[in-house]
């Protein structure tokens, strides 16, 4: 078996096909390569468009096989990127899904720490359409959950910019997911496991089934995952917002349960409000347990991909996608403050005040935990014709896709409107005192159902040709040119209750957009010499709404001698304004942080200084411009003997003028000590104030950020043979991010940066019987510090997490498979982390740590 992350530079086969030839920038003569092309066929590999025989390139490119996906135990694809020392910051998926996502059910990876914006995902090479609904509000992203893991032959990591060969996004490299083909036969594959710890299991199923041979053939792939919830409540420690005691910070809260209300300008505090939840003049509560840690989900998906003759030089092939997936997401019931315009009458036969009073912080737990449930349908297809013209391969294709995703909660899922409540309020039957769990009718009569809408299209045609352009002294320069053009457009409708203000704590998101864009490329293969090659490549792309970039690169490789390879690259590359950033209309996102200007300093007694999470409303930007990069990387190969490989690569990727929110600390230090502000919006002061609650803080995408990462990348591969006692092979991959400034500012070793990030493995096998042992590491990091903290001060140490992975196979037949393995055996936990005090309230590192725990799991595999 393959190493977890091995790079195709390094792949042995490469080398074997390497050192068969005295260069593979030499051209031998004509009859020695008709025998190299009867034997080998003429393919493109990620990072070029030129068809080679082998799979070496100047660009440094990892490979996940087929049987790394087997031997890492995990079932979706997200789990699988998410271990590469490439990713980073920016990684996200369904793990903690909450009612302040904007793309519940949807999952991306971003390479180096830039965003999964930044990172461009093909299938099979070619573009697929974004998600329907934005990460982050606006942030487009290619939803890896709507790609079957059953379908994956293997995955390339294109870890260099690559814009001149691709186009937008490809600002910090490319994930290409290539997908099973010429199968022949029937394979049925089931799993099941669960963890050791809180209940939670993941069942998966799948059959691939393919007829035919040669250049007529067929596979069908069907692909089935289900995963139960994890919540809160089941999390111990990690599943309460009140951290303070195991050394962090109290984040209950301060809309309660019961609340506190404004009476005759004064805040006072429920009088049923318990006392261990009693701070001065506020009565918190813990949202913690109500969170959904792993939310349930389940995926459906088949794919069909042909492939048949036409005539003795032209082939047509298709790919058809289909993919339906279901989620929840949801946290604690609605919080409602000052801006709601809530109040309790007088003669309200529960009022124990016995005087009018407005109601200032509160929570409708009686009313339940809000539950948003999430489909998406994926529906893809393409056709194409390739073949040879003479000494040259061709390709022509069209691409249809769509992604629909809807967003539904019903009556029963704790969603109120306060329209409904207040009138419930004034006749007398809903009671908002002493935390009392009101009358079941009354309940109905204040909750709604509510409905999320969002879909994307993509229409695509493309068209390429690769071949020998013209000899050049005794070798030949290779050429690929090509065209592209695609028609995009995407729609986020939210629940007009949303719009009309009357559903209060969760995010809502609008937006409406299309584009055309049509770009060319071309590429060369120059052998400058017996042992060195060039490559150039350059693209332009005219964009209908924003305008045109032209990105060039170039690449060389030194063969220095038949075990030892230099190589390095450079280019420019660009990231076209999303859609949604675009078409984005008036949207809403939650932000926790304490109002300094009426809190200035800690003070329990007074209730403007309660930890709170304040409502940030965003619009597009038609003006926004597209994000320009520069990259480069320099490294080498070195294939020390048959059995030992060594690569390392330096990298360094500039982002400038890139599209980014305004950071709403520094809009709040300029407007919000103006009860006045348009753009920091209070609600009228209390008698003896200055300044009302804040209501809303209005915010923007501006180009305005600048992001420079730099690191250098080592992998390794060896193989020992143990005679009688099978075969040992080793594999680490590693990466150090020695920078990634963003706006002045270093953040490596910051909070969410580690500096060290790697995985090594271990395999054996003999006859039947096999064993993998991976360790993933993730290096220590600083704690969360403000940005304008982060160089003047140090913060607390967040721990290195090392994972052990354990898995033993068995072939019981030449048809039949079984394998039992453990993820995180040792079942470690995440290091503690005091948080950011908005996304990470819960001890832990979110977007770095995996909370789960040990996993163990049980696969049988039959071939037909």
């Amino acid at each position: 078996m393959t190493s977890l992350v091995k790079s195709f530079n390094l792949s042995l086969s490469a080398l074997a096909v390497a050192s068969l030839l005295p260069s593979v920038a030499v051209a031998q003569d004509q009859s020695a390569d008709q025998n190299v092309e009867e034997t080998q066929e003429r393919i493109i590999v990620t990072g070029s468009r030129i068809n080679r025989t082998d799979m070496e390139t100047a660009s440094p490119v990892e490979v996940i096989s087929r049987d790394d996906i087997e031997a890492s135990g995990f079932s979706n694809l997200q789990q699988i990127l998410e271990r590469s020392p490439a990713a980073g910051a920016g990684t996200f998926s369904t793990r903690g899904n909450s009612q302040d996502s904007t793309a519940n059910g949807g999952a991306a990876v971003s390479l180096r720490g830039l965003g999964a914006d930044a990172t461009l995902v093909l299938v099979n090479g070619r573009r697929v359409n974004v998600s329907a609904f934005a990460e982050g509000v606006a942030n487009s992203f290619v939803d890896i959950n709507t790609i079957p893991v059953s379908a994956i032959e293997r995955i390339d990591i294109l870890k260099d910019g690559a814009s001149a060969l691709y186009g937008s996004d490809a600002v910090a490299g490319v994930v290409n997911v290539i997908l099973r083909k010429d199968f022949d036969g029937m394979e049925v594959s089931l799993s099941h496991g669960g963890t050791t710890g809180p209940s939670y299991d993941e069942t998966s199923m799948s059959t691939v089934w393919g007829t035919g041979s040669g250049r007529n053939n067929t596979t069908v792939i069907f692909d089935y995952y289900r995963n139960t919830s994890i919540m809160g409540s089941e999390m111990g420690r990690f599943g309460t917002a009140n951290q303070a005691p195991y050394g962090g910070n109290d984040f209950r809260s301060s809309r309660g349960y019961p609340g506190n209300f404004i009476l005759n300008g004064e805040v006072v505090i429920d009088p049923g409000c318990p006392e261990e939840n009693t701070f001065g003049q506020t009565c918190v509560y813990d949202y913690g347990p109500a969170t959904m840690t792993w939310p349930e989900a389940e995926r459906v998906g088949a794919m069909v991909l042909s492939n048949f003759e036409v005539s003795a030089d032209v082939d047509a092939y298709i790919e058809f996608a289909v993919q339906h997936n279901t989620s929840k997401a949801g946290g604690a019931a609605t919080p409602l403050d000052g801006d709601a315009g809530l109040y309790v009458p007088a003669d309200h036969p529960n009022n124990p005040f016995g005087e009018y009073v407005d109601i200032n912080r509160y929570r409708t737990v009686d009313a339940g935990n809000r539950v948003w449930d999430i489909e998406s349908d994926t529906l893809r297809f393409v056709a194409g014709l390739r073949g040879m013209l003479g000494a040259w391969d061709w390709d022509v294709s069209a691409t249809k896709a769509r992604s629909r995703g809807l967003q539904t909660g019903s009556k029963d899922q704790g969603w109120v409107r306060t329209d409904f409540l207040q009138e419930e309020i004034n006749a007398g039957r809903y009671n908002p005192f002493g935390g009392v769990t009101n009358d079941p009718a009354v309940i109905d009569a204040i909750t709604t159902s509510l409905v999320r809408r969002g879909e994307s299209h993509l229409t695509a045609l493309d068209g390429s040709i690769t071949g020998e352009l013209f000899q050049l002294g005794d070798n030949y320069v290779s050429m690929a040119a090509g065209f592209e053009y695609r028609e995009e457009d995407v729609v986020d409708t939210p629940d007009d209750q949303f719009q009309r203000g009357l559903i209060f704590g969760t995010e809502s998101v609008s937006a409406q957009a299309e584009r055309d864009q049509w770009a060319a490329y071309a590429e060369f293969l120059v052998p400058v010499a017996d042992t060195v090659e060039l490559t150039l490549a350059v693209r332009h792309d005219d964009y209908s709404d924003f305008g045109s970039s032209t990105n060039p690169q170039g690449k060389i490789q030194w063969f220095v001698s038949d075990d030892f390879t230099l190589r390095a690259s450079a280019g420019t590359g660009f990231r076209a304004p999303s859609l949604a950033q675009i078409g984005l209309g008036p949207s809403q996102v939650s932000q926790f942080f304490t109002d300094t200007y009426r809190c200035p300093t800690p003070d329990p007694s007074n209730p403007a200084c309660a930890a709170t999470d304040y409502t940030i409303v965003f619009s597009g930007n038609p003006n926004l411009e597209a994000e320009e990069s520069e990259s480069w990387n320099i490294g080498g190969v070195w294939q020390i003997n048959d059995a030992w490989d060594i690569s390392a690569d330096y990298w360094s990727i500039t982002q400038d003028n890139k599209i980014d929110r305004n950071d709403f600390e520094l809009v709040y230090e300029a407007e919000c000590n103006d009860q006045n502000s348009t753009i920091c919006v209070r609600l009228d002061p209390l008698p003896g104030q200055e300044l009302g609650s804040l209501s809303t803080l209005y915010n923007s995408y501006i180009n305005i950020s600048s992001q420079e990462a730099s690191g250098l990348d080592l992998s390794t591969n060896y193989l020992m043979s143990l005679d009688d006692m099978g075969d040992l092979k080793f594999a680490l991959d590693w990466s150090y991010m020695t920078k990634f400034e963003k706006n002045g500012i270093d953040y490596a070793g910051e909070y969410n940066y580690p500096e060290h990030r790697w995985i090594g493995s271990v395999d054996w096998s003999r006859d039947a019987w096999g064993a993998t042992a991976i360790v993933t590491y993730i290096g220590e990091f600083e704690d969360y510090q403000s940005p304008q903290d982060v160089e003047a001060s140090e913060a607390r140490t967040v721990d290195a997490m090392m994972l052990l992975d354990l898995q033993m196979r068995y072939d019981v037949s030449q048809t039949t498979r079984v394998t039992f393995g453990a993820n995180n055996v040792l079942d470690e936990e995440p290091p503690f982390a005091i948080g950011d005090g908005d996304g990470d309230l819960y001890g832990y590192a979110s977007s770095v740590h995996n909370p789960r725990g040990a996993f163990v799991y049980a696969k049988v595999n039959f071939k037909f």
